[in-house]
C-alpha cells in the first residue's frame, strides 16, 4: 500500500483555481450541428433568439427590480405576482439560451451582454409608484411579443420549426398572459362602488 505524506494530499486537495485557456467556440461563430437545418437558418435563429434573450433577461431583471421594490396597499399581491413572473421568465430564458446552444451559437450569458443588446430601456434605480412599474413591465412586454411574433414568422418561413415553437409555444404566450395579469391592476376599476 502506497503511503502518501501530508504535503502531497494538500496539493491534491488544493482547487486548481485561476485557470485560463482560449475560447472553445467564439461568440458569433456557429458550430455545424446535425438538425437538417441550412447554416444560414441557423445563424439567423441564433442572432434573432440572442435580442430575445437579452429582453427577456431584462424583463426577468425588471420583474425583480419591482418585486423588491413594490410600495402601497397592493403590495403583498404585486410582491408576489411579480416574482412569479420573474420566475418564469427565468424558465424563459433557460430554453432560449438551450436553444441557441442546440442550433449551434453561442448565447449571450452576462449582465453586461443584456446591457449592451436590450431593447428594453433602463429604468431608475429608485422606486416608483405601482402604476408606473406596471406600466413600465407592459411596455418590456410589448417589445418582447412584437420582436418574437417577427422572429417566429422568419423561423417558420426559414423551416426552423422547433425556433418557431419556441416563440410561439413559450416566449409569445408566456408574455401574453403576464400582460394580462398585470394589465388588470392598472384598470380604473371602483373598488369599494360599483
Amino acid at each position: 500500500m502506497k503511503t502518501l505524506d501530508a504535503e502531497a494530499i494538500m496539493v491534491r486537495a488544493t482547487p486548481a483555481a485561476h485557470q485560463h485557456a482560449p475560447e472553445i467556440q467564439p461568440y458569433g461563430h456557429l458550430v455545424r450541428m446535425p438538425i437538417a437545418l441550412s447554416e444560414t437558418a441557423c445563424k439567423k435563429a441564433v442572432e434573432n433568439l440572442n435580442q430575445v434573450l437579452a429582453d427577456t433577461m431584462a424583463l426577468r431583471d425588471l420583474y425583480k427590480k419591482h418585486h423588491w421594490q413594490v410600495a402601497g396597499p397592493s403590495f403583498y399581491q404585486l410582491h408576489l405576482l411579480f416574482d412569479k413572473h420573474a420566475a418564469e421568465q427565468s424558465e424563459l430564458v433557460d430554453s432560449i439560451a438551450e436553444r441557441i446552444q442546440l442550433l449551434g451559437g453561442v448565447s449571450i450569458a452576462t449582465a453586461h451582454d443584456v446591457a449592451e443588446t436590450t431593447l428594453i430601456p433602463r429604468p431608475p434605480k429608485g422606486r416608483e409608484e405601482p402604476a408606473v412599474q406596471i406600466s413600465r413591465l407592459l411596455h418590456a412586454h410589448e417589445i418582447v411579443i412584437k420582436e418574437a411574433r417577427t422572429m417566429a414568422r422568419l423561423a417558420g418561413e426559414a423551416g426552423d420549426d422547433g425556433t418557431n415553437d419556441l416563440l410561439v409555444s413559450d416566449v409569445i404566450r408566456r408574455n401574453e398572459l403576464q400582460v394580462w395579469f398585470i394589465a388588470e391592476h392598472v384598470v380604473d376599476a371602483a373598488v369599494v362602488r360599483a
